[in-house]
């Protein structure tokens, strides 16, 4: 990705929504040998992926993605292979092929081998599964998620925005066999740090997303308290006040949301 579309998934890492596993620390080889077992279960083939992507470019952008594979073959420098890969990630995010793009952002992040990393491809996997409506590549991006912010976890145990990012993907896209894992970690979360905005919104939003408004409005009133100005609770009390019929406090909160907006 160039340096900018990096930085703006960066700030993503804060309101990536689209929550946290008390996950046990693991040796390093016990943790590889668990990502191997899950890649070799996944339900597609990320090079099948970007055949059929591909195939639907326009000349031009067809050309520019070969020429960065090109040069990405020849290459054996890891510090010229890592800046192309970001450059790969860049194009096919515009392209809106969140997938591919989460693709390579995780190849530089197995380079690289730092939070940031790690973060930045967990998040562009993340918005791959909100985008997406193909089963198949919402499962490959939910997987390769996961692993991507438990890897961010590993490095920095404190940053509690991997963490509800992780419950957040767990919510986007629940197990079968655990449904409710997202939402226990959240809930987790909050026991906790009760006073955290960041978790408080993250529930708040969940709320709103299954019509439990007067929860959410608790949630994040008790955000507000928390941070006056936060221009995301703002926002997300309008959509809850809005959701609970009160039209009066809904309009109002929308139009502080426009202002800390603009």
């Amino acid at each position: 990705m160039t340096k900018l579309q990096w930085a703006v998934i960066a700030g993503a890492l804060a309101l990536f929504l689209v929550l946290y596993l008390g996950c046990d620390r693991k040796p390093e080889d016990i943790a590889s040998l668990e990502t191997s077992r899950a890649l070799s279960v996944e339900s597609t083939d990320i090079n099948l992926v970007i055949q059929e992507a591909k195939a639907a470019l326009e000349p031009a952008q067809a050309t520019l993605i070969s020429g960065l594979e090109q040069d990405l073959e020849s290459s054996l420098e890891d510090s010229i292979r890592v800046g192309l890969y970001k450059e790969l990630s860049g194009e096919w995010y515009q392209l809106q092929r969140f997938s591919i793009a989460g693709y390579y952002a995780q190849q530089v992040a197995e380079v690289e081998n730092n939070e940031g990393a790690w973060s930045i491809a967990g998040t562009t996997y993340s918005i791959c599964t909100q985008r997406t409506d193909e089963e198949r590549i919402k499962s490959f991006c939910s997987k390769r998620a996961i692993q991507a912010f438990e890897n961010a976890i590993s490095l920095n145990p404190e940053n509690l925005a991997n963490r509800v990012n992780l419950a957040l993907t767990y919510t986007n896209n629940p197990p079968e066999d655990n449904p409710m894992k997202g939402v226990l970690m959240l809930r987790e979360l909050n026991q906790e740090q009760p006073d955290n905005v960041l978790v408080l919104n993250a529930l708040g939003r969940l709320s709103i997303r299954t019509g439990q408004f007067e929860n959410a409005i608790k949630r994040l009133g008790a955000a507000l308290e928390a941070d006056p100005q936060n221009a995301t609770t703002i926002c997300l009390l309008a959509q809850a006040y809005e959701g609970a019929g009160n039209a009066e406090q809904a309009n109002a909160y929308a139009e502080q949301c426009r202002q800390l907006r603009q």
